[in-house]
């Protein structure tokens, strides 16, 4: 073969801010150290590695020695380092500001730890809009890469995505390198010389091109240590051996410097939003982020106030906290709770000292085109969706929690048909009707076809007291439903951080209704073992210590959750006696190829008895409060 063909290899690297240090040390002993003590025996391969500001900042802090093999694979001219986002973000989510931002903040840890500049720009998921092309040229960046998939959804043939491409945006350039997509997964499945002798062969005579391709992230759910490093000496000797031959392999700075007049394209959108919507929780901290975005860009005056409130929020713009890919995402309540604990930070960041004053907030914050309803005070955020006029965000700030950061059960396609699904986004205060023979069996088991959910239905807005903070909501009867000549009221009030929650139920029918009440309720913890949850329920001021698992628990007027990780108390009582149901709520999901129990909250039904004759009212409340 007269002319040799270029290879770009590389690797990406990155483990999700939030994620436990037990995992960091896993993954670092059987991954990345492997890898690069494997490539620093084999000095002729040179490589583009990529390891996200996340996982830099562990390393540097756990295993200072990795800097050293890097610093000198850069002095031997071995690799060049890939910047991105600090924390991995889907930069087609953010706003511009954070997505520079990101970029920056990662570019300047790189440059101050290994003494030179990135040049390129990893884009997670190879989420792609075309202004991405003006963003990473204002960043300093000269390439990036994406899949070749979306090459060919721009028109280019197979053939033709061999090699770089420019692309444009406002009249800024970047190249953008193919990723090959087979390559990658035949190099997961079978022996690396095999791969490339196959695929050499079935290139033309003297072809010129350039091969991207990264085919091992950290990521991967391998085999033993011991076999995995085997296994990166297979591939690189195979490298090393079609180097000889048949190959070239490169570093993409050093092939533009060689490479010029790139033909130009504009690639379509890549950057699906469309889990958003499949995970309304998902669509939760991406509001919240949007939200705390414009509190941060209202500060004035304080820039380095403004620049920490910057650096909190972008901790929780990482792309696998939104989606359900690789281990987990949206799924793993750890990494949920890292994101709103540093959006909570930034918020608390930009309140005044001292000048803060609560509010109620009329304000489209879940961006679905209607106004919710924001409740702020000293310690307590409460944010409610005419929607159930249920809270579906509870706010602890002086630990910066989100008490309603729960999750809901989902069939996912690799999920079997006997799952349970919710159907509806958890929260507190999402009402029930249901016979008055229906067991905690029932509920365990979704049978609700004879039930009335109110929060699936939307209530109307009856009152709105801005100054006193009280909101009223009401849903009418609704004929054809179950218990649907029931008319429901909500009156929610905030004073010094109690949230006092009154009901008013009234039987607008011509006949007799006897029912459960049952205003259902989800607090998310930290975990539900011994070490995170004591629940205790409460009986004319006596509190007894009651199980974490499935309960049922008779004529209480209370219950309390004592979190200690945060070491503070949830206290829930009510005016009127009444019975209680707890449920654990778990998700089954899949991690790492094996399907797991995750954690999302406790599900709590404080049920009443009501009879009600035409006309007839039933009046009852319950007064929440958190605190140290």
């Amino acid at each position: 073969m007269a002319y040799k063909p270029g290879f770009i290899f590389g690797s990406h690297n990155h483990i999700p801010y939030g994620t436990e240090n037990d995992e960091f040390e896993r993954i670092y002993t059987g991954k990345l150290k492997p890898f690069i003590s494997t490539l620093y025996q084999y000095p002729n391969i040179p490589a583009i590695l990529h390891y996200s500001g996340v996982l830099l900042y562990w390393i540097e802090r756990n295993h200072p020695e990795f800097f050293m093999i890097i610093l000198d694979l850069i002095s031997r001219k071995q690799i060049e380092l890939l910047g991105g986002g600090f924390y991995e973000p889907m930069m087609t989510l953010l706003p511009v500001a954070d997505k520079i931002g990101q970029i920056e903040m990662l570019t300047t840890y790189i440059r101050k730890q290994f003494g030179k500049r990135p040049q390129g720009c990893w884009l997670s998921g190879s989420a792609w809009e075309q202004n991405m092309a003006g963003v990473l040229n204002t960043c300093g960046m000269g390439y990036t890469f994406l899949e070749d998939a979306l090459f060919y959804r721009a028109g280019i043939r197979a053939e033709e995505a061999l090699e770089p491409y420019i692309s444009e945006d406002q009249g800024k350039l970047i190249t953008v390198f193919p990723l090959s997509g087979r390559l990658h997964a035949e190099l997961r499945h079978k022996k690396a010389a095999l791969v490339l002798e196959t695929f050499l062969k079935e290139l033309p005579p003297d072809a010129n091109l350039l091969v991207s391709l990264f085919p091992e992230g950290i990521l991967t759910e391998g085999k033993a240590p011991q076999k995995y490093e085997a296994g990166l000496h297979q591939l690189f000797e195979a490298f090393s051996l079609a180097m000889e031959t048949s190959i070239e392999l490169t570093l993409p700075t050093r092939f533009l410097k060689t490479h010029q007049n790139f033909a130009k394209v504009y690639f379509p959108c890549s950057a699906s939003r469309q889990f958003l919507i499949t995970y309304p929780e998902s669509n939760g901290i991406y509001s919240k982020m949007m939200f705390t975005h414009v509190l941060i860009n209202q500060l004035r005056g304080d820039k380095s106030r403004k620049r920490n409130a910057r650096e909190e929020l972008w901790k929780a713009q990482g792309y696998n906290t939104y989606n359900h890919e690789g281990d987990g995402g949206i799924y793993c309540n750890t990494l949920r709770n890292a994101a709103y604990k540093a959006l909570l930070e930034a918020e608390k960041t930009t309140r005044e000292q001292g000048s803060f004053i609560p509010s109620l907030m009329i304000f489209d914050f879940d961006l679905d085109g209607e106004a919710e309803y924001l409740f702020q005070d000293k310690n307590i955020n409460y944010y409610i969706k005419t929607q159930g006029a249920g809270v579906f965000e509870l706010d602890y700030l002086p630990k910066a929690w989100n008490y309603l950061d729960t999750f809901a059960r989902r069939r996912e396609p690799y999920m079997d048909e006997s799952s349970f699904e919710d159907g509806y986004r958890r929260a507190a205060f999402l009402d029930r009707l249901v016979p008055r023979d229906f067991t905690l069996q029932d509920a365990l088991e979704n049978r609700f076809a004879d039930s009335r959910f109110c929060g699936s239905e939307k209530y109307q807005v009856s009152e709105i007291d801005k100054v006193q903070k009280k909101a009223c909501f009401r849903l009418l009867p609704q004929e054809g439903l179950p218990f649907g000549t029931l008319e429901v009221e909500k009156r929610y009030h905030l004073k010094m951080d109690l949230l006092t929650l009154y009901y008013s139920l009234i039987n607008r029918g011509l006949e007799p209704e006897e029912f459960k009440f049952i205003p259902q309720a989800d607090f998310s913890f930290p975990g539900d073992g011994a070490a995170f949850l004591r629940i205790f329920t409460v009986n004319a001021g006596e509190k007894k210590a009651v199980s974490r698992e499935i309960g049922e628990f008779n004529h209480i007027t209370g219950i309390e959750f004592q979190d200690v990780q945060n070491e503070t108390i949830v206290n829930l009582l009510s005016n009127r006696p009444f019975d209680l149901w707890l449920i654990p709520i778990r998700t089954r999901c899949r991690i790492s190829e094996k399907m797991t129990d995750q954690y999302q909250s406790t599900c709590i039904m404080p049920i009443q008895t009501i009879f009600l004759g035409p006309g007839e009212r039933f009046e009852t409340e319950f007064r929440l409060r958190i605190y140290h």
